[in-house]
Protein backbone atom coordinates (compact mmCIF):
# COMPACT_ATOMS: atom_id res chain seq x y z
CA UNK A 1 0.00 0.00 0.00
CA UNK A 2 2.82 2.21 0.64
CA UNK A 3 4.00 1.39 -3.06
CA UNK A 4 0.31 2.25 -4.44
CA UNK A 5 0.21 5.48 -2.15
CA UNK A 6 3.67 6.92 -3.55
CA UNK A 7 3.15 6.35 -7.33
CA UNK A 8 -0.30 7.67 -6.65
CA UNK A 9 1.42 10.67 -4.97
CA UNK A 10 3.92 11.21 -7.55
CA UNK A 11 1.62 11.04 -10.55
CA UNK A 12 -0.85 13.48 -8.92
CA UNK A 13 2.40 15.96 -8.30
CA UNK A 14 3.54 15.61 -12.50
CA UNK A 15 0.81 15.84 -14.17
CA UNK A 16 -1.62 18.82 -12.73
CA UNK A 17 -5.18 18.17 -12.36
CA UNK A 18 -4.27 14.07 -12.47
CA UNK A 19 -6.44 12.12 -9.86
CA UNK A 20 -4.96 8.59 -9.16
CA UNK A 21 -7.60 6.17 -7.17
CA UNK A 22 -5.68 3.79 -5.21
CA UNK A 23 -7.71 -0.37 -5.13
CA UNK A 24 -6.68 -2.53 -2.88
CA UNK A 25 -6.58 -6.02 -4.08
CA UNK A 26 -5.31 -8.92 -1.82
CA UNK A 27 -3.24 -12.28 -4.00
CA UNK A 28 -2.94 -15.38 -2.67
CA UNK A 29 0.47 -14.43 -1.12
CA UNK A 30 -1.24 -11.76 1.11
CA UNK A 31 -4.14 -14.35 1.97
CA UNK A 32 -2.12 -17.14 2.57
CA UNK A 33 0.25 -16.40 6.00
CA UNK A 34 0.57 -19.84 8.27
CA UNK A 35 2.33 -21.47 5.03
CA UNK A 36 6.20 -21.08 3.77
CA UNK A 37 5.61 -19.69 0.22
CA UNK A 38 7.60 -22.17 -1.25
CA UNK A 39 5.39 -24.66 -0.15
CA UNK A 40 2.43 -22.72 -1.83
CA UNK A 41 3.94 -23.47 -5.09
CA UNK A 42 3.21 -21.50 -8.39
CA UNK A 43 4.30 -17.87 -9.71
CA UNK A 44 3.10 -14.88 -9.22
CA UNK A 45 1.36 -15.66 -5.77
CA UNK A 46 1.83 -11.71 -5.11
CA UNK A 47 1.09 -10.62 -8.60
CA UNK A 48 -1.55 -12.83 -10.00
CA UNK A 49 -5.04 -10.85 -9.31
CA UNK A 50 -4.02 -7.70 -9.60
CA UNK A 51 -2.51 -8.64 -12.91
CA UNK A 52 -5.76 -9.84 -13.68
CA UNK A 53 -7.65 -6.78 -12.60
CA UNK A 54 -5.39 -4.81 -15.19
CA UNK A 55 -6.17 -6.78 -18.18
CA UNK A 56 -9.96 -6.79 -17.80
CA UNK A 57 -9.32 -3.02 -17.36
CA UNK A 58 -10.69 -2.84 -13.73
CA UNK A 59 -7.59 -0.75 -13.15
CA UNK A 60 -5.30 1.64 -15.11
CA UNK A 61 -1.70 0.18 -13.71
CA UNK A 62 -0.45 -2.34 -11.28
CA UNK A 63 2.11 -1.46 -8.38
CA UNK A 64 4.49 -4.46 -7.64
CA UNK A 65 7.48 -4.92 -6.21
CA UNK A 66 9.89 -6.45 -8.61
CA UNK A 67 10.96 -8.88 -6.70
CA UNK A 68 7.67 -10.41 -6.94
CA UNK A 69 6.83 -10.26 -10.39
CA UNK A 70 7.58 -13.53 -12.46
CA UNK A 71 10.40 -13.98 -14.63
CA UNK A 72 7.58 -13.69 -17.86
CA UNK A 73 5.49 -11.09 -18.15
CA UNK A 74 1.94 -11.96 -18.72
CA UNK A 75 0.58 -11.33 -22.24
CA UNK A 76 -0.80 -8.52 -22.73
CA UNK A 77 1.30 -6.64 -19.85
CA UNK A 78 4.65 -4.19 -19.61
CA UNK A 79 6.69 -2.01 -17.70
CA UNK A 80 5.43 1.33 -17.80
CA UNK A 81 7.84 2.34 -15.31
CA UNK A 82 10.80 0.97 -13.37
CA UNK A 83 11.43 3.94 -11.21
CA UNK A 84 14.95 4.24 -9.21
CA UNK A 85 15.67 1.35 -6.98
CA UNK A 86 15.41 1.45 -2.92
CA UNK A 87 18.82 -0.18 -1.18
CA UNK A 88 18.50 -3.47 -2.27
CA UNK A 89 20.57 -5.09 0.47
CA UNK A 90 19.10 -7.51 3.28
CA UNK A 91 18.58 -6.40 6.62
CA UNK A 92 18.92 -8.44 10.48
CA UNK A 93 16.82 -6.87 13.31
CA UNK A 94 17.52 -8.66 16.52
CA UNK A 95 17.47 -7.38 20.31
CA UNK A 96 21.32 -6.04 19.61
CA UNK A 97 23.32 -9.13 18.11
CA UNK A 98 24.83 -9.09 14.80
CA UNK A 99 24.56 -12.46 12.80
CA UNK A 100 28.37 -13.19 13.28
CA UNK A 101 27.99 -13.07 17.40
CA UNK A 102 25.00 -15.58 17.55
CA UNK A 103 25.00 -18.58 19.59
CA UNK A 104 24.86 -22.06 18.21
CA UNK A 105 21.00 -22.57 18.17
CA UNK A 106 19.75 -18.98 17.72
CA UNK A 107 16.79 -18.83 16.27
CA UNK A 108 16.35 -16.74 13.41
CA UNK A 109 12.83 -15.96 11.19
CA UNK A 110 12.68 -16.16 7.76
CA UNK A 111 10.55 -17.58 4.98
CA UNK A 112 12.78 -16.60 1.56
CA UNK A 113 14.58 -19.79 0.40
CA UNK A 114 17.31 -17.48 -0.52
CA UNK A 115 17.84 -15.85 2.64
CA UNK A 116 17.58 -19.54 4.25
CA UNK A 117 19.76 -21.11 2.22
CA UNK A 118 22.82 -18.50 2.34
CA UNK A 119 22.25 -18.00 6.42
CA UNK A 120 22.44 -22.21 6.63
CA UNK A 121 25.73 -22.11 4.90
CA UNK A 122 27.72 -19.28 6.60
CA UNK A 123 25.94 -19.79 9.77
CA UNK A 124 25.12 -23.58 10.13
CA UNK A 125 24.74 -23.84 13.82
CA UNK A 126 21.96 -21.06 13.36
CA UNK A 127 18.41 -22.50 13.52
CA UNK A 128 15.71 -21.46 10.73
CA UNK A 129 11.99 -20.70 11.34
CA UNK A 130 9.41 -19.82 9.65
CA UNK A 131 8.37 -16.21 9.42
CA UNK A 132 5.40 -14.84 7.69
CA UNK A 133 2.60 -11.47 7.96
CA UNK A 134 3.41 -7.60 7.49
CA UNK A 135 6.45 -6.04 8.62
CA UNK A 136 4.92 -4.48 11.86
CA UNK A 137 3.98 -8.60 13.16
CA UNK A 138 7.38 -9.57 12.92
CA UNK A 139 9.01 -7.07 14.23
CA UNK A 140 6.88 -8.27 17.15
CA UNK A 141 8.13 -11.74 17.29
CA UNK A 142 11.43 -10.83 17.54
CA UNK A 143 10.72 -7.99 20.54
CA UNK A 144 8.85 -10.67 22.39
CA UNK A 145 11.61 -13.21 22.21
CA UNK A 146 9.69 -15.34 19.80
CA UNK A 147 13.36 -15.49 17.48
CA UNK A 148 16.81 -14.12 18.00
CA UNK A 149 16.33 -11.95 14.81
CA UNK A 150 14.64 -11.53 11.31
CA UNK A 151 15.77 -10.69 7.93
CA UNK A 152 13.80 -8.07 6.20
CA UNK A 153 14.46 -6.38 3.00
CA UNK A 154 15.67 -3.31 4.18
CA UNK A 155 14.16 -0.90 1.35
CA UNK A 156 10.80 -2.12 3.18
CA UNK A 157 12.07 -0.95 6.50
CA UNK A 158 13.06 2.36 4.56
CA UNK A 159 10.05 2.94 3.00
CA UNK A 160 8.11 2.50 6.20
CA UNK A 161 10.47 4.71 8.32
CA UNK A 162 11.37 1.57 10.53
CA UNK A 163 15.10 2.03 9.37
CA UNK A 164 16.11 2.80 13.07
CA UNK A 165 15.09 -1.10 13.83
CA UNK A 166 17.91 -2.56 11.91
CA UNK A 167 20.77 -4.41 14.04
CA UNK A 168 23.18 -4.95 10.79
CA UNK A 169 22.39 -4.29 6.93
CA UNK A 170 23.82 -7.44 5.25
CA UNK A 171 26.41 -7.33 3.13
CA UNK A 172 26.10 -8.55 -0.34
CA UNK A 173 29.11 -10.84 0.04
CA UNK A 174 27.33 -12.56 2.89
CA UNK A 175 24.14 -12.49 1.34
CA UNK A 176 23.07 -11.64 -2.55
CA UNK A 177 19.55 -9.81 -2.50
CA UNK A 178 16.99 -11.01 -4.37
CA UNK A 179 16.40 -9.97 -7.82
CA UNK A 180 14.59 -7.08 -7.82
CA UNK A 181 15.16 -6.47 -4.82
CA UNK A 182 14.49 -2.19 -3.83
CA UNK A 183 12.89 -1.60 -7.33
CA UNK A 184 9.06 -1.75 -7.86
CA UNK A 185 7.58 -2.37 -11.62
CA UNK A 186 4.51 -0.20 -12.58
CA UNK A 187 2.85 -2.72 -15.35
CA UNK A 188 0.29 -1.58 -17.79
CA UNK A 189 -1.39 -2.96 -20.66
CA UNK A 190 0.37 -3.24 -24.03
CA UNK A 191 -0.66 -1.01 -26.44
CA UNK A 192 -2.03 1.65 -24.32
CA UNK A 193 -1.72 4.88 -25.53
CA UNK A 194 -2.20 7.14 -22.35
CA UNK A 195 -0.75 5.31 -19.40
CA UNK A 196 2.84 4.73 -20.41
CA UNK A 197 2.70 8.71 -21.58
CA UNK A 198 1.52 9.36 -17.77
CA UNK A 199 4.60 6.71 -16.15
CA UNK A 200 7.32 8.04 -18.20
CA UNK A 201 8.70 10.11 -15.64
CA UNK A 202 8.76 7.82 -12.89
CA UNK A 203 11.01 5.80 -15.47
CA UNK A 204 15.17 5.46 -13.59
CA UNK A 205 16.83 3.97 -16.74
CA UNK A 206 19.46 2.96 -14.77
CA UNK A 207 17.45 0.86 -12.25
CA UNK A 208 15.55 -0.58 -15.41
CA UNK A 209 19.16 -1.76 -16.87
CA UNK A 210 19.95 -3.47 -14.15
CA UNK A 211 16.51 -4.73 -13.27
CA UNK A 212 16.79 -6.22 -16.94
CA UNK A 213 20.10 -7.97 -16.38
CA UNK A 214 18.44 -9.82 -13.41
CA UNK A 215 15.20 -10.68 -14.92
CA UNK A 216 17.60 -12.30 -17.50
CA UNK A 217 19.20 -14.58 -15.04
CA UNK A 218 16.02 -15.00 -13.83
CA UNK A 219 14.41 -16.41 -17.47
CA UNK A 220 17.44 -18.71 -17.96
CA UNK A 221 16.84 -20.28 -14.17
CA UNK A 222 12.88 -20.17 -14.23
CA UNK A 223 12.89 -18.79 -10.41
CA UNK A 224 10.26 -19.17 -8.13
CA UNK A 225 10.04 -19.19 -4.26
CA UNK A 226 10.25 -22.72 -4.56
CA UNK A 227 14.02 -22.03 -5.84
CA UNK A 228 16.80 -20.57 -3.95
CA UNK A 229 18.17 -18.25 -6.71
CA UNK A 230 19.92 -14.49 -6.14
CA UNK A 231 21.00 -11.81 -8.37
CA UNK A 232 22.37 -8.05 -8.51
CA UNK A 233 23.17 -5.60 -11.07
CA UNK A 234 25.64 -2.87 -10.34
CA UNK A 235 26.29 -0.02 -13.15
CA UNK A 236 29.30 1.35 -13.71
CA UNK A 237 31.42 3.54 -15.99
CA UNK A 238 29.12 2.75 -18.76
CA UNK A 239 29.08 -1.41 -17.97
CA UNK A 240 27.09 -3.88 -15.95
CA UNK A 241 28.36 -6.00 -13.38
CA UNK A 242 25.88 -8.90 -12.54
CA UNK A 243 26.24 -11.65 -9.79
CA UNK A 244 24.40 -14.23 -9.49
CA UNK A 245 23.65 -17.18 -6.98
CA UNK A 246 22.07 -20.79 -6.91
CA UNK A 247 22.08 -23.16 -3.69
CA UNK A 248 20.64 -26.20 -2.88
CA UNK A 249 18.17 -26.73 0.25
CA UNK A 250 20.47 -27.03 2.55
CA UNK A 251 22.65 -24.62 1.78
CA UNK A 252 25.61 -26.87 1.22
CA UNK A 253 25.89 -26.21 -2.33
CA UNK A 254 26.15 -22.68 -3.48
CA UNK A 255 26.93 -21.58 -6.85
CA UNK A 256 27.65 -18.45 -7.47
CA UNK A 257 29.93 -16.32 -10.48
CA UNK A 258 29.42 -12.74 -12.21
CA UNK A 259 29.88 -11.08 -15.35
CA UNK A 260 30.29 -7.77 -16.55
CA UNK A 261 29.00 -6.70 -19.62
CA UNK A 262 27.99 -3.59 -21.82
CA UNK A 263 25.19 -0.99 -20.39
CA UNK A 264 23.97 0.65 -23.36
CA UNK A 265 20.09 -1.03 -23.48
CA UNK A 266 18.23 -3.05 -22.04
CA UNK A 267 18.76 -5.40 -24.62
CA UNK A 268 22.24 -5.85 -23.87
CA UNK A 269 21.33 -5.99 -20.03
CA UNK A 270 19.02 -8.90 -20.82
CA UNK A 271 21.48 -10.52 -22.74
CA UNK A 272 24.36 -10.27 -20.19
CA UNK A 273 21.63 -12.37 -17.28
CA UNK A 274 20.82 -14.64 -20.20
CA UNK A 275 24.49 -15.37 -20.25
CA UNK A 276 25.17 -15.59 -16.63
CA UNK A 277 22.04 -17.61 -16.00
CA UNK A 278 23.67 -20.45 -18.19
CA UNK A 279 27.11 -20.20 -17.34
CA UNK A 280 25.35 -20.84 -13.82
CA UNK A 281 23.61 -23.89 -15.43
CA UNK A 282 27.11 -25.31 -16.80
CA UNK A 283 28.31 -24.54 -13.41
CA UNK A 284 25.93 -27.33 -11.72
CA UNK A 285 23.23 -25.03 -10.99
CA UNK A 286 21.15 -26.84 -13.74
CA UNK A 287 21.68 -30.13 -11.56
CA UNK A 288 20.45 -28.35 -8.46
CA UNK A 289 16.83 -26.40 -9.78
CA UNK A 290 16.50 -30.51 -11.61
CA UNK A 291 16.99 -32.09 -7.66
CA UNK A 292 14.20 -29.14 -6.61
CA UNK A 293 12.11 -29.55 -9.58
CA UNK A 294 12.06 -33.68 -8.65
CA UNK A 295 11.72 -33.35 -4.71
CA UNK A 296 8.76 -31.27 -5.72
CA UNK A 297 7.14 -33.22 -7.50
CA UNK A 298 7.71 -35.89 -5.20
CA UNK A 299 5.96 -34.13 -2.33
Amino acid sequence: MWQANWVKSTLERQWAGLTVEVVPIKTTGDKILNVPLADVGGKGLFTKEIDDALLAGRVDIAVHSMKDIPYQLPNGIDFGAIPEREDPRDAFVSNGRMLGDLPPGAVIGTSSLRRQVQLRHRFPSIRLAPLRGNVDTRLKKVASGEFDGIVLALAGLKRLGQESVVTQIIDESLMLPAVGQGALGIACRSGDNVVPEKLAPLDHFPTRLAVSAERGLLAVLEGSCKVPIAGHAKLLNGCITLRGLVANLTGTVVIADEMTGDAGNTAAARELGLKLGKQLVARGAGAILAEISQSGAAR
